[in-house]
């Protein structure tokens, strides 16, 4: 090919590949663009499929995010299936390939499926990860179950069990871990917005998990058997216990992939097996397995619309620039949740902490703001209801300033004291 009518193409159509392609364009990429997805729609926004979606508030038919025209080809419904690296093709699943000069490896996550297949083909039985999941449980929440269950208690399963009450409906929210949300945000922030949940009407079961899922004769759910031996009674279930990264066609590549995503730089650069840089190809948002610059934590994948952005403009900037003027994503993370009337945002990576301290507020109040430590140096916090004062703790962050931080703020509890993130249990 021609150097002025190099192909690039991206694997994955979803946000971190949209924003890849605009960014690609605006930085001044004039060669072919082909965009692969899976699903057969265009590019969505999925937040939204957890909360105002299952509400019943709109519907997925306007959730685009296509707003320009990329001067693309679009090939839609139709997965990638392998890597052909010294060919430069991506096979597909209908047959065909499609050859590449340079390549964006964008294919983000699937839900966790229930393990049992019997149980999972239950008529009542859910995943949520993309539109066709969030119209099937949107009809069925609205044919007005007796009661939900939602297994699991992270991000996903609580903005679905806040969704169902929403609606009024009954719900029992199981969780193996200690407290809601707590692999993200620690035992003391989760317990805290526990209380919430129970205080909106969930039955909340955490250290639980759910043994075996029940169906009637006509192949339709009826009960839940959980560990500690009860029997919950539900017709609509939601397993939302995680999920799984958009990996297997990349297997045999001779690239670093495995279950924890595909490994590349803070440049977005795809690491092969030595873990040397890969030429012209990256890897962007839910896939994507990195160690950001400002942390000493083990790298990681991180799911959130921030994410996908940052990669993304930094992965167009380097595909469009490099070798000169090479750009690292140091974007200190963000992200937010709305569930039963609270505002949730996190900023940094407080999963990295090794412990917590409360900063302002109080757990049992409205509103509060929660700082994260590791080896003494601060890497996260969240607030509850305190959106507008994170841009501060995000400096702290960036500074990398010890901790814990002196805040000083006219509602910071006069001793606080930090405390482990999660009790008895390992530092990630």
């Amino acid at each position: 090919m021609s150097a002025h009518r190099e192909r690039i193409v991206i694997v994955g159509a979803s946000l971190a590949g949209l924003r890849t392609a605009e960014s690609l364009r605006a930085g001044g990429f004039t060669g072919e663009l082909v965009l692969i997805g899976d699903e057969p729609h265009e590019p969505y926004d999925r937040p939204p499929l957890s909360k105002t979606v299952l509400s019943g508030r709109i519907g997925t038919g306007r959730l685009a995010l296509r707003t320009s025209d990329l001067a693309a080809r679009w090939l839609l419904g139709v997965a990638a299936t392998g890597l052909d690296r010294a060919g430069r093709l991506v096979r597909l699943a209908d047959g065909g390939s499609v050859g590449f000069d340079r390549l964006v490896i964008a294919t983000g996550v699937r839900a966790r499926p229930w393990p049992v297949a019997e149980q999972a083909a239950l008529n009542g039985v859910h995943v949520l990860r993309g539109r066709d999941d969030a119209d099937r449980l949107r009809a069925d929440l609205a044919a007005g179950p007796d009661r939900v269950l939602v297994v699991g208690a992270g991000f996903t399963g609580s903005e679905v069990a806040s969704s169902c009450r929403d609606l009024g409906l009954a719900v029992t929210l199981v969780h193996r871990g200690a407290a809601p949300m707590a692999g993200a945000l620690g035992t003391a922030v989760g317990s805290a917005i526990g209380v919430r949940q129970r205080a909106h009407g969930v039955d909340l079961r955490v250290g639980t998990t759910v043994a075996a899922l029940v169906g009637d004769r006509q192949g339709r759910l009826r009960q839940a058997r959980l560990s500690d031996g009860d029997v919950v009674d539900a017709d609509v279930a939601v397993v939302a216990s995680g999920s799984l990264r958009n990996v297997e066609w990349l297997h045999g590549s001779g690239l670093a992939v495995d279950a924890r995503g595909v490994h590349c730089d803070p440049a977005c650069r795809v690491l092969d097996t030595d873990g040397a840089v890969v030429d012209g190809l990256y890897a962007v948002g839910d896939v994507a397995r990195w160690r950001h610059p400002l942390f000493d934590g083990a790298p990681t994948a991180l799911e959130h619309w921030g994410n996908a952005v940052d990669q993304a403009e930094t992965a167009a900037h380097n595909l469009t620039r490099a070798p000169h003027g090479v750009r690292f994503n140091e974007a200190v993370p963000a992200f937010w949740s709305d569930q039963f009337g609270m505002n949730i945002k996190s900023v940094g990576l407080p999963h990295l902490a090794d412990h917590v301290v409360l900063a302002q507020g109080g757990f049992d109040r409205r509103s509060f703001v929660a700082v994260y430590g590791r080896d003494g140096v601060t890497v996260g916090a969240v607030s509850v209801d305190s959106p507008r004062v994170m841009d501060g703790y995000r400096a702290l962050i960036t500074e990398r300033a010890a901790f814990p931080p002196r805040i000083d703020a006219t509602d910071s509890p006069a001793f606080a004291t930090p405390s482990p993130i999660l009790e008895g249990a390992a530092r990630p």
